[in-house]
């Protein structure tokens, strides 16, 4: 739907504290536009000086997303997807680092005739330009800014903004700003002031917010709204309680029930013309509320300690849960714990193992134990990335007899079942990496096609052969290997379309046991489960039924 007026941009900041939920907040609001026939785009501003978050730990920042284009972005891009089903690219993510990076190179080439670089007009120049390319088709576009305002990294972006909100057309901008209300026990009530002081942040900028977006865990009584819209300087109507819900596919019927989108039409002069359509929001939300029956899921990693670290991964497991009416339990266990003690007493009654990607050599020995805990016991096994990697590494060591099998990342061996990937096929063009070369951007990523063997497990799954799948990895499984393996039971049953890398593996006569290459969690949705997923919380579901 479009009225033939301009493009209408959102402003999306945050007060108080640091993941009150901006990333969500923003793909709800993109989600009920949606549902009223609006075409939305989502993009984010990192302030951080990383070009990309690709060599940050997980347990600082979270899981990488990694889109299509082969971008590693933040993780709020996948929100972003899972919300509005639209593909996100690399021009959707943006940092400092990346800025700095480009206006740098200008620089180096002479491209600014001898100017002066600085801050204004430059980096602020180059965030607008970023915020406002490639916007024609859209009637929306929502554009989150990570970080607190009051972070010293951040003034360059909310500078920008603040001079976008000036040079844009009037009514064509829009800044909502997120924030937290505290309760209080001893006071029996919730606190305004920090947001109030929050906004005076904001506005001390010149930045002065048209709605308010209120974190908490009760209902706002009215002399609070009243107040936050007096001291704030807003109207009260576009104080918008956004209450701690069950789950976060019930965000979108909360802001709808909450007057969110009503507010931001009404402040973009829009008279909505119906209800949004939010039957399918409903129903996962029904789902979800009220499952048939219940599986538990032990993840078995290294960055247990911060579950953001595998986002999309818990995410992906839940949708799984919602396609079979089932309610999804995660048991997180720090794989390290494994190399010191029997995995049976931490996995007893556990319905299906998964092995998620990392990077390193430690908790790498505990991940082995479990793929071989899950093969021995014929429980539902799915290991992803470097998961599938110990996976065939536990195969070669106990059933191929090549007891020395390991990995290269980990240092040199005389067995090198999993090495580096020094050279593949993207598109038409040879890409080539080395030991010594740079750690960002240097992966394969990205998505690359993969050919499933017919017959097999996994082509059954899919119901197809030829697959798409985003990849992020730097080391494959040795097809050197693959016939012994292959012997010992161990099926190929996935390879890139020239047959070079191995994309999936599988035990034959397993009841469920498969290790994929890629990363099939960043492409599953609510209303779309990645069919993996699907698939193995029905094999958990039978496991179910067995303990």
């Amino acid at each position: 739907m479009t009225d033939g007026t301009s493009t209408r941009y959102v402003f999306i900041t945050g007060g108080v504290v640091s993941s009150l939920g901006k990333g969500l907040a923003s793909a709800a609001l993109a989600a009920v536009l949606q549902a009223r026939g609006y075409r939305v785009r989502l993009r984010k501003l990192d302030p951080y000086l990383n070009v990309d978050p690709g060599t940050m730990s997980p347990t600082q920042h979270g899981e990488v997303f990694v889109t299509d284009d082969g971008a590693e972005t933040d993780l709020d891009l996948g929100h972003y997807e899972r919300f509005t089903g639209l593909p996100a690219t690399r021009a959707d993510n943006i940092t400092t680092g990346r800025i700095y990076q480009d206006i740098i190179a200008k620089e180096r080439r002479g491209d600014y005739l001898g100017a002066t670089i600085q801050v204004i007009p430059h980096v602020t120049n180059a965030i607008k330009a970023f915020v406002l390319d490639g916007n024609d088709a859209f009637d929306f576009v929502l554009v989150e800014i990570g970080g607190t305002v009051g972070d010293i990294e951040g003034l360059p972006f909310f500078e920008a903004i603040r001079q976008l909100g000036q040079e844009m057309p009037r009514g064509a901008t829009l800044f909502m700003h997120l924030t937290l209300l505290p309760y209080i026990p001893s006071a029996g009530e919730l606190k305004t002031k920090p947001t109030q002081h929050s906004v005076k942040e904001l506005r001390s900028i010149g930045i002065q917010p048209d709605i308010l977006l209120c974190r908490c865990d009760r209902p706002i009584p009215e002399e609070e709204r009243r107040k936050l819209g007096l001291f704030c300087n807003v109207r009260e109507s576009a104080v918008i309680e956004a209450r701690d819900v069950d789950s976060i596919y019930d965000v979108p019927l909360s802001y709808r029930a909450a007057g969110l989108d009503r507010e931001v039409l009404a402040h973009f002069g829009i008279a909505p013309e119906e209800e949004p359509r939010l039957d399918k929001w409903r129903t996962i939300s029904e789902r979800v509320r009220n499952p048939e029956g219940e599986v538990s899921i032990a993840i078995v990693g290294k960055y247990t300690g911060l579950k953001d670290a595998y986002k999309s991964l818990s995410e992906a497991l839940t949708h799984g849960g919602i396609a079979n009416r089932v309610r999804v339990n995660l048991e997180w266990i720090e794989s390290e714990v494994f190399e010191r003690e029997d995995p049976a007493p931490f996995l007893e009654g556990i319905h299906g193992i998964l092995v998620p990607g990392g990077f390193g050599q430690r908790g790498a020995e505990g991940k082995i134990r479990a793929a071989r805990y899950a093969r021995e016991r014929r429980i539902p096994y799915f290991g992803i990335c470097f998961g599938m990697q110990m996976a065939v590494i536990e195969a070669a060591r106990s059933l191929a007899g090549i007891d020395a099998a390991n990995s290269t990342e980990f240092g040199e061996t005389r067995e090198p079942v999993v090495g580096l990937l020094t050279e593949w096929l993207k598109g038409n063009e040879l890409e080539r990496r080395a030991q010594a070369g740079d750690l960002g951007g240097t992966m394969r990523l990205g998505a690359y096609g993969a050919t499933l063997r017919e017959g097999t497990r996994i082509a059954e799954i899919y119901g197809d052969t030829e697959i798409s799948e985003r990849h992020r990895h730097r080391y494959e499984v040795n097809m050197a290997y693959r016939e012994r393996l292959e012997a010992a039971g161990l099926c190929f049953s996935g390879t890139s379309p020239d047959g070079l890398l191995p994309e999936t593996v599988e035990h034959v006569g397993h009841p469920w046991f498969i290790g994929v290459q890629f990363h099939p969690e960043l492409k599953s949705r609510p209303f779309e489960p990645h069919p993996l997923f699907r698939s193995f919380v029905a094999a958990a579901i039978e496991q179910s039924r067995l303990v």
